[in-house]
């Protein structure tokens, strides 16, 4: 899980996004003071291993590599 603090995505600044190994995407949960919400699902079709952001602002997902999947390093950007 991170805390994402990058300037790539502004609108996700203070969202926590969460690895869901057997969900097999991630979650992001948007943080309002002492509440929390979970606002997206992106399904991956693989499990997740591990969430990171880049010094970018990027996100880095780890797919989990068992069961056939590659076990992918995926770097996220904004759509041009």
């Amino acid at each position: 899980m991170i805390y994402y603090t990058g300037a790539m995505f502004p609108h996700y600044r203070g969202s926590l996004f969460i690895a869901a190994l057997s969900g097999q995407g991630i979650i992001r949960v948007r943080v309002n003071g002492d509440t929390a919400k979970a606002e997206d699902y992106w399904d991956f079709g693989a499990r997740i291993r591990d969430v990171a952001q880049a010094p970018d602002g990027a996100i880095w997902v780890l797919e989990d590599g068992g069961r056939g999947a590659e076990g992918r390093l995926w770097r996220l950007t904004p759509a041009r």
